[in-house]
């Protein structure tokens, strides 16, 4: 009886920990420039990959013949815009280009047909231009080759800058 009287308390009487979601938070918010690297990188990868089957005919694409409007200069934005993103090099133009395209193919060849993306054919359209409009505002995150050429670095202190400064009405 007398070892009973003397044991501590186990530990399920404690009350639970709140720092199990802040800990889940610091950790992701640690691991998000190489998830956005990783996303951009994807993005682009997925876009160049549309270009080249529109301008080569290769991995099931059919060629278009050069100089075609809007096609032709749509892939070679697709193809062009497309490696920029992948490597990290000039993201946020190159993602603003191709952003601004897929708004235009979107808006000109999908939406006449019908109103919803899921209805014209155009949730490809829809889904790079929001992706690309997405590294325009964020940047390319972790494993850019702007961060070898310093570029990122001045990039990265003024968005800290900016998280930093406070939002006036």
């Amino acid at each position: 009886m007398t070892a009973q009287s003397t044991s501590t308390p186990t530990s399920a009487a404690a009350p639970p920990s709140t720092s199990a979601p802040t800990s889940l938070t610091a950790r992701l918010n640690q691991v998000q420039p190489y998830a956005l690297g990783l996303f951009r990188i994807v993005v682009g990868l997925l876009f160049a990959c549309h270009g080249v089957a529109s301008l080569f005919g290769l991995i099931g694409g059919t060629a278009i013949p050069a100089g075609t409007w809007p096609g032709w200069y749509a892939a070679v934005i697709q193809l062009g815009a497309g490696v920029l993103v992948l490597a990290g090099l000039g993201t946020r133009t190159a993602a603003f280009l191709a952003s601004g395209s897929m708004a235009y193919a979107y808006f000109k060849v999908h939406q006449p047909e019908s109103l919803l993306p899921l209805q014209n054919g155009g949730e490809n359209a829809a889904m790079f231009c929001w992706a690309f409009a997405l590294l325009v505002f964020t940047g390319p995150g972790a494993l850019a080759l702007d961060r070898l050429f310093g570029a990122g670095e001045a990039t990265e202190a003024k968005a800290r800058e900016d998280r930093a400064a406070p939002v006036t009405a």
